[in-house]
């Protein structure tokens, strides 16, 4: 039996942000739906007749749904988690029929993308674990046993930048060479740029000698985005407490981090088969196979870093796992340049271009993402998700006060709030971040009505192309009319950080069950916000809005209940005299006081009675506990 404390402070005049919470929750109802609906076939397929010609494409089929089970966690009703589940289910028979899966696994494929289409599966786990842990823990088992040829624990590397289920497809492409559109020539360059001769124009056809070197030299070996593997191992740790997963997690994140203090702390991107970082690119640490000089650097390297940082921490308790990232974080920011966007020769146009709207001719703080023969290049504003989980997690002064400079270096004003969606449905870090500093007081109003803008603008766009024939080329439509967000409700009812996309576990000082129903998320009419996230002092508003049903929530301490609520302090209201005699004109102010409650535990029962609110002030131990899926109608 978990601790019960009973709201009773009256709710006269619901907060503006508890309204518009709600009415997010009821839009989203409504737009998956339409989506379903215009988008996919009666088999739960989408609509895609087609064929795949290229290795890429298995991320586009399930990242079209990979925050549909999200919503259902957030409070989404129940249809959703069950239509979610069936999408999964037939998006992998269609693509097992393309060829692409073999036992329901992708075949192999980097994992810069593969950690996008395990998106959808993870939350599936979280939602209903039971139904999912056997294909969790067999999917682990590709990499944790080394007889499917992924694994050689000899040199503790994964053996190669394709990897997965088919232990027999090799090289990084099918054909003469690498499938690399024009546009994306002219945005990333090419890889092993230094092997050619001097002028070699690739830009029209690739010089097929590129191809040979590129199968020589790249597609053999680990690379540093193999990193994110280890949010799938964590993920079955997680429903099963294996202690043969919490090994596999400790000892290959742990060579990684052997390897990047050996570099001065910075992660190397290559280890050749016989384990040597920069053995078969003439000793550079730089090069390898979606690393630091092609085509994305850090943001790619960056964020498998920080997901398996975070994940080793989770197995093994050793918080100097984020050693893994810090010092390259800290190392490209040192590089940093004040600049508009507009002067950048940054390779991410599209993105910074909708996040920063008239700022992009603000003078800035841009560092590198990528480093090459020729130094640090590529120049972006800071991506707030790594600073931001790092923080997140830790409650570490340095992690808060970087994230200060961070803030301090730049040019424009981190409490602007715009209505963009970026492909991980984030982006909205500062704004937040300045909300929890105290600095923006109106944010979950603005955040929650550029949420509505994002969901009625791809409504629109879903009308523009529904019923259309989708091309090879244009499978990212989905994407881009998924109507389902959540970065807001991540960040005001979860109070974290939104997953972080290639592969990461979700992150949350507090999640919600319904109580009345023995399930994930809010109860409907219930609104929640976290406006601060110290561990000594996590403040969780919850607000009743039916005006005749009670509701009963369980807060639970982290995404995984790994946290231990120690005590909470609670607003209460124990005089009715507020509602006045029979012939009084209007209401008094209710007399509002505190009490406070030990727990002891990570959950804590809440009983909501119609019209009512209640402040939570959560003393906290952070970390103390062992990380799961277990919910508290297990215990």
């Amino acid at each position: 039996m978990h601790p019960v404390i009973t709201a009773s402070v009256p709710l006269l005049e619901p907060p503006n942000w508890a309204i518009s919470q709600r009415e997010l929750f009821d839009l989203l109802e409504y737009a998956w739906r339409r989506f379903e609906h215009d988008f996919t076939g009666p088999d739960g397929q989408l609509a895609y007749r087609a064929q795949l010609t290229s290795r890429d494409g298995v991320d586009d089929f399930y990242e079209t749904f990979f925050n549909w089970p999200q919503l259902y966690l957030l409070g989404g009703s129940d249809d959703l988690l069950a239509a979610s589940e069936w999408h999964w289910e037939a998006v992998t028979r269609q693509l097992t029929d393309l060829g692409m899966l073999h036992d329901e696994y992708e075949r192999g494929y980097d994992w810069f993308h593969q950690g996008e289409s395990l998106q959808l599966f993870y939350f599936l786990c979280m939602a209903a674990p039971d139904r999912w842990a056997e294909r969790a823990q067999r999917f682990a088992e590709l990499y944790v046993d080394p007889a499917h040829g992924n694994y050689d624990p000899a040199h503790r590397i994964i053996r190669r930048p394709h990897n997965g289920s088919d232990r027999l497809r090799e090289g990084l492409f099918d054909g003469s060479s690498y499938p690399w559109l024009p546009e994306e020539a002219r945005m990333y360059g090419f890889p092993l740029d230094w092997v050619l001769p001097p002028g070699t124009d690739n830009t029209a056809d690739p010089d097929p000698r590129l191809a040979n070197e590129m199968h020589r030299r790249m597609a053999v070996g680990d690379t540093a985005v193999n990193l994110a593997a280890s949010g799938l191992v964590l993920n079955a740790l997680l429903l099963s407490g294996k202690q043969r997963y919490r090994d596999w997690i400790a000892n290959y994140v742990g060579a990684w981090r052997k390897r990047a203090a050996a570099n001065g702390g910075i992660i190397p991107d290559n280890v050749a088969p016989d384990g040597t970082v920069g053995g078969l690119l003439e000793g550079r640490w730089y090069g390898g196979h979606y690393g630091w000089s092609w085509p994305h650097g850090w943001y790619s390297v960056g964020q498998a870093a920080t997901i398996a940082a975070l994940a080793a921490v989770a197995a093994t308790g050793d918080e100097s796992f984020l050693d893994l990232v810090r010092p390259a974080l800290d190392e490209v920011i040192t590089h940093g340049k004040v600049m508009a966007y507009t002067e950048a020769d940054s390779s991410l146009q599209s993105r910074w271009v909708a996040q920063l709207g008239d700022d992009v001719h603000t003078p800035t703080l841009h560092v590198p993402f990528r480093y090459a023969d020729r130094g640090w290049f590529d120049y972006n504003p800071m991506l707030m998700a790594i600073p931001t989980a790092l923080w997140h997690h830790s409650a570490e002064p340095a992690d808060w006060e970087r994230i200060e400079r961070l803030r301090s270096g730049n040019g424009h004003d981190w409490r602007a709030v715009r209505a963009f969606r970026s492909k991980e449905e984030a982006g909205h870090e500062e704004p937040w971040l300045a909300f929890l500093a105290g600095d923006n007081p109106t944010y979950p109003e603005r955040i929650l009505a550029a949420a509505q803008a994002q969901v009625r603008h791809r409504l629109s766009r879903m009308e523009r192309y529904r019923g259309g024939h989708v091309s090879e080329a244009d499978i990212h439509l989905w994407q881009q009319c998924n109507p389902v967000v959540t970065e807001a409700l991540v960040q005001l009812t979860w109070g974290g950080p939104q997953v972080i996309y290639n592969g990461g576990l979700q992150q949350a000082r507090v999640r919600y069950y319904d109580a009345q129903a023995k399930r994930p998320g809010l109860p409907p009419s219930v609104a929640a916000l976290v406006s601060r996230i110290d561990p000594e002092a996590t403040t969780v508003d919850l607000i009743n809005l039916d005006p005749e049903a009670a509701r009963s929530v369980v807060v639970q301490a982290g995404a995984f209940a790994e946290h231990t609520i120690r005590s909470v302090r609670h607003t209460v209201c124990e005089d009715t005299s507020w509602i006045g005699d029979l012939y009084d004109y209007g209401h008094r102010q209710p007399a509002v006081t505190s009490a406070a409650t030990d727990v002891n535990g990570p959950w804590l029962r809440v009983e909501l009675p119609r019209s009512t609110r209640v402040r939570l002030t959560l003393d906290l131990t952070l970390r103390d506990r062992a990380a799961s899926y277990r919910t508290p109608f297990e215990t």
